[in-house]
This record gives C-alpha cells, sequence and structure tokens, in this order.
C-alpha cells in the first residue's frame, strides 16, 4: 500500500466537506503545543471556526496566531496479509492547513460565517440573537499552505 499526495483542489475541497470535524493546532509562545476538535466552516480557500469569547485558547491565540488545521476523512483498517502485522494500515485520506487567525469583530461578519460554519452541518437556515452574536468568537484563516494524502492506497498491479 502506498501515500498518493493530492494536489487537485476540487479533490481537497472535497474531503474537508466530507469531514465532521476538524483538529486545531497551536504552539504557545514557549512551544507548548495544544491540539482540539472543532467544527468549522469552509469556504474560498477559508477555514471558520468559533468559540468563546475567552480561557486558554483564546490566549494562546493571541500570543501567537499562527494554526495548522487538520481534516481527516474516516478511517478504515485495511491489510495485504492478515497474518503480517506491518501490512495493516488505516486506509483514509486528510488535510493539513496552515494559516494565521484573525478574529471578527463586525456582526453582520460574524452571522455570514455563522452560517458558513452551520452550512457544513445542515441545510436549514438559522438566525442568531444579537447577545449570542456579541458573545461569540469568530475565527477566520485564510489558508497559505494546504496538503493533502490518501492513505494505503493500492500498489497498481
Amino acid at each position: 500500500m502506498k501515500t498518493i499526495i493530492i494536489q487537485e483542489q476540487k479533490e481537497i475541497n472535497e474531503i474537508i466537506k466530507s469531514c465532521n470535524i476538524c483538529f486545531l493546532g497551536l504552539a504557545d509562545t514557549d512551544g507548548t503545543p495544544y491540539v482540539l476538535p472543532m467544527n468549522f466552516g469552509y469556504k474560498d480557500d477559508i477555514i471558520y471556526l468559533h468559540s468563546g469569547p475567552e480561557g486558554h485558547l483564546i490566549d494562546i491565540v493571541n500570543r501567537n496566531n499562527k494554526v495548522c488545521v487538520t481534516f481527516c476523512t474516516e478511517n478504515k483498517l485495511v491489510y495485504q496479509e492478515p497474518q503480517v502485522a506491518c501490512s495493516y494500515r488505516m486506509k483514509s485520506k486528510s488535510v493539513v492547513a496552515w494559516g494565521n487567525v484573525e478574529f471578527i469583530t463586525d456582526i453582520k461578519q460574524k452571522e455570514e460565517m455563522l452560517n458558513i460554519m452551520m452550512a457544513q452541518y445542515s441545510d436549514m437556515k438559522f438566525t442568531y440573537s444579537l447577545p449570542a452574536l456579541q458573545n461569540v468568537k469568530v475565527w477566520k484563516i485564510p489558508v497559505d499552505k494546504i496538503s493533502c494524502k490518501a492513505f494505503a492506497e493500492p500498489h497498481k498491479k
């Protein structure tokens, strides 16, 4: 089995859209890593996230806004030879994106971005109260660099 690099943007977008969560990776200024799963939206090479207005996560981003976001399709255990442990691998596709967080404060922009996020999970239309929009931290991460791979692909015969 082999790993294939995927470069076609359309396929990368389809992989991202097929995911339910992403993993946000950050590094504090002392180098301490911090990774957590998050709901997301994705449109036009921009990742959208949301969180509470304060806390450890926000403190890290305020000190270092460089982030890495990983998406991974559902995994399936595959093998070439059932009795050979090193022939086992997880069949999956992953996207790794890098960018810098921008916090959005404009209420209208927040609403638009929350709608992009909700479109990842539902076709319904949503409304937001002004207090909810004022209290939520909306993240905009323009993608600076992206990498995509398919794992455990069969070798051509």
